[in-house]
């Protein structure tokens, strides 16, 4: 073949997807059929692997994205459940009383409940949650989307309890690390790079959500009424991003989200109930009457009656979520053994070697303890029998979509990793892709791999699915490179959080929730500065740590 060809053919499923979902904006589950079709055509056609072959890496796939779909089952689940108790209502009617000053409220809300609800939930639910909160705290629904967007960000490199780490980048390199390398390690490593780059750049994120948001929908269009309120952004960012960076290296990546947003909460809250590090001036949007048309409509706040939860009550599934993962997660407490106990396996799929599978599901927290605590909410709340099966059927509806996007988008990777058995002589499709690029882009692709990661969310809607899509790609060319792979990885994750700002299906899902769809445009076009910023800053610090 001419030089390159073999990197265009493989590249074509990614490249598809990109035209697919960006370009023609088809639906995932629409998208990712087609996707891995294109891929089971390029592997059989031109590298000439085996029908069986591609039919064992796909049911490999489809069960890798089985044990995606729990965790995303088990972080629905309990969302649903709060919000049909009404524990949801009682923890916004918590934030209305702390602060009216909207740039507060973007950190305390957007910026530390957000990273909160990402590491105990994640999967699209934090901007869709939080925007509509602050709709109905006044502000204009498209500065409610875009500040949400914006924040939800940083706590995405981990996502919920670590599954962009521990399912999507694990699910991306089974197989290609070297023998007798520990993917455990290997992800905490990667967990403990990210957070630090993170407390390098992510810290910055909240004073720019907020310097952009007094830009665009201020009366005086001004940056500095933004940064009026830096000591407080800068304590609310290195609040959430110092914890986190400490939970990843003494637990791993599964909590680094959830501690941060919870410690970040504590302090930046206690600040503010002090009077400390507020502005004279309190900041608030112009009159109703002189919003931009595009702006939406204003929704005034209802009177904060009581509500049938107390607060703390209302909080009470998400601190028990907390002190399961911690308690199931140390590894100087016997409990983390005692789940993985239980495990399923199936060897050589089909007969093929180096397609296998392996499951602990006690040890996914799909199950403990996201439906453990679920059902204990259940009593907790005091909620009926025929409300829980509601809710267990609108979880459901909500998880179709994604069983389909996930089973064919995992089952084209697999097809990728495993085309290094094949009849043609070539290396693997993977291979093939890296190898042209670092030969092309050279010892410099650190810069630019946090940007292909935003691609992948960007296309894909999830940092989990982009790390999927880019993981192995990317360890080739860090392999091909001699470059760190574990930094290269971390790279990866903060790139697709990064992309979270402008993913299509996130952006699309927000605005439905708050009433102004139509305008996804405008979100993607004003988010692009700090996805910019972000993968820019990340890449040059990349570049220079390798």
């Amino acid at each position: 073949m001419l030089p390159g060809l073999p990197a265009l053919l493989a590249a074509l499923p990614l490249l598809f997807t990109i035209l697919a979902m960006a370009v023609l904006l088809w639906p995932a589950q629409r998208a990712m059929p087609a996707v891995w079709l294109l891929a089971a055509v390029v592997a059989f056609f031109f590298w000439k692997m085996e029908a069986r072959r591609i039919l064992a890496a796909s049911l490999e796939g489809a069960l890798l994205a089985a044990n995606i779909l729990v965790i995303v089952a088990g972080a629905i689940l309990v969302l649903n459940v709060l919000r049909a108790g009404g524990g949801l209502e009682a923890i916004n009617k918590g934030f209305n009383r702390i602060s009216t000053d909207r740039r507060v409220q973007v950190l305390i809300i957007a910026w530390l409940f957000s990273s909160f609800i990402e590491g105990a939930a994640g999967f699209g639910t934090p901007a869709a949650l939080v925007a509509p909160l602050l709709v109905g705290l006044g502000f204009p629904p498209l500065c409610a989307v875009m500040v949400s967007l914006i924040c939800n960000s940083t706590a995405v490199t981990f996502g919920a309890v670590g599954t962009t780490l521990n399912v999507g980048i694990r699910t991306a390199l089974e197989g290609l690390l070297p023998a007798g390398a520990g993917m455990s390690a290997f992800l905490k490593t990667v967990g403990i790079q990210a957070a630090l780059i993170n407390v390098l750049v992510g810290s910055f994120i909240p004073l720019l959500a907020v310097m952009l948001m007094t830009r665009i929908f201020g009366e005086k269009r001004s940056l500095r009424d933004g940064a009026a309120v830096w000591p407080l952004a800068l304590i609310s960012g290195f609040s959430f991003t110092v914890p986190s960076f400490l939970a990843a290296a003494l637990l791993g990546p599964e909590l680094p989200s959830v501690i941060g947003g919870l410690a970040g909460l504590a302090l930046t809250v206690y600040f503010v109930s002090r009077g400390y590090f507020i502005p004279a001036q309190s900041w608030d949007f112009p009159p109703s009457q002189r919003w931009e048309k595009d702006w939406g409509s204003k929704s005034e706040t209802p009177p904060a009656g009581k509500g049938r939860l107390s607060l703390g009550l209302a909080w009470t599934p998400y601190i028990i979520i907390a002190l399961l993962l911690i308690i199931t997660r140390l590894p100087a407490l016997p409990f983390r053994e005692l789940l993985s106990m239980v495990t399923f396996s199936w060897e050589n799929i089909l007969g093929e070697a180096k397609i296998s599978y392996r499951v602990e599901p006690l040890y996914l927290p799909g199950i403990i303890p996201f439906a453990l605590v679920a059902a204990l909410t259940l009593l907790l709340h005091r909620i009926s029998l025929q409300k829980a099966k509601n809710i267990l059927l609108q979880t459901a509806r909500q998880l179709l979509p994604a069983t389909v996007a996930l089973a064919f988008t995992v089952g084209m990777v697999r097809i990728l990793v495993h085309s290094d058995i094949n009849n043609a002589g070539f290396d693997s499709m993977l291979l093939a892709m890296s190898s042209f690029s670092a030969a092309v882009i050279g010892k410099a692709w650190p810069l630019f791999a946090p940007f292909l990661g935003a691609l992948g969310a960007f296309v894909s809607g999830s940092n989990t699915v982009s790390n999927i899509l880019f993981g192995g790609f990317q360890y080739g060319i860090a392999a091909t490179l001699d470059l760190s792979r574990t930094l290269v990885m971390a790279l990866q994750g903060i790139g697709g959080a990064t992309g979270n700002m402008i993913a299509v299906h996130n952006v699309i899902a927000v605005c439905t929730v708050t009433g102004i769809l139509g305008t996804e445009g405008i979100i993607i076009r004003r988010n692009l500065t700090p996805v910019f910023y972000y993968a820019f800053a990340v890449g040059l610090l990349g570049l220079l740590f390798a």
